[in-house]
């Protein structure tokens, strides 16, 4: 499932709060991703996806409500989606039904696609879901197992480095001489020991509380687990916000000098025989 800012809780919510959480983000990304989606995160994303030949055999990874698959079907692909929200993949075959692009969604963790068979896509791609997955390893080899030799995979994920979910947290210094331009930090604690933590949401109008569990992994584990996979990484991406971008919390100009994201580019690498 692909995520925006979060505020955050330390306790890991049970299977019901990820389901109640799937209907609410479902219909706040709708057919073309929320405000920080469409302005900040995606625009990174797609810079590195790149144009897609015709007929391209995409795999979404944690597809959510599937705005992604649907974009990238329209421009041509051949998309499978994959995600263990029920609610999300309803959302997402509900709009295939009413507008048919040829997708086919799947309910399952995508760190066990057995369905798909080996070498079956050209190109994966994780908008803000790998985070949120527990198996992150386990989802790398899966892919890793779908994708053709050389074919690519593109991810987005809260950065490691500067959104450390609890242990990170802005710090604005405004001088007195130039109120104009206050000087940014992010503070961070805790960044070497991976861990999980609890995401809420904010109330809906029904006043219930979605929730989300992410899993926080340095750098480095991206960099080894991508390697371990199979992959190497191609290029990075941090994306920077774009024309229309307003944070209810954050001002744009903190993010124009601290990034919150980062998309990673990688290349399956040929298989030994």
């Amino acid at each position: 499932m692909p995520t925006s800012h979060r505020s955050r809780k330390g306790h890991v919510p049970r299977p019901r709060e990820v389901e109640g959480f799937g209907a609410w983000y479902g219909r706040q990304q709708g057919d073309e991703g929320d405000l920080w989606h469409r302005t900040l995160i995606d625009p990174g994303l797609f810079a590195r996806l790149g144009r897609l030949p015709k007929g391209t055999r995409v795999l979404d990874v944690g597809c959510g409500n599937g705005y992604i698959a649907r974009r990238l079907a329209r421009e041509g692909a051949k998309v499978v989606g994959v995600d263990r929200s029920r609610a999300l993949i309803a959302l997402a075959r509900q709009e295939e039904r009413r507008r048919p692009l040829g997708i086919t969604y799947h309910l399952g963790d995508a760190a066990d696609m057995d369905p798909l068979a080996d070498g079956s896509f050209d190109l994966a791609v994780a908008n803000m879901s790998l985070m949120d997955m527990e198996d992150a390893q386990g989802v790398l080899r899966e892919v890793g197992r779908v994708v053709t030799d050389r074919g690519r995979f593109v991810l987005s994920i809260s950065h490691p480095c500067f959104d450390v979910d609890t242990r990170s947290s802005w710090a604005v210094e405004v001088l007195g001489a130039t109120p104009q331009a206050p000087i940014v930090y992010r503070k961070i604690t805790n960044y070497r020991q991976p861990h999980s933590d609890r995401y809420v949401w904010g109330p809906r109008e029904t006043g219930e509380i979605p929730t989300t569990v992410g899993y926080h992994r340095p750098l480095s584990w991206y960099a080894h687990a991508l390697r371990a996979a199979g992959w190497s990484i191609l290029d990075l991406e941090e994306p920077s916000p774009g024309p229309g971008f307003v944070g209810r919390r954050i001002s744009r100009e903190w993010i124009e000098q601290v990034p919150l994201h980062l998309v990673i580019e990688a290349r399956r690498e040929p298989r030994k025989e």
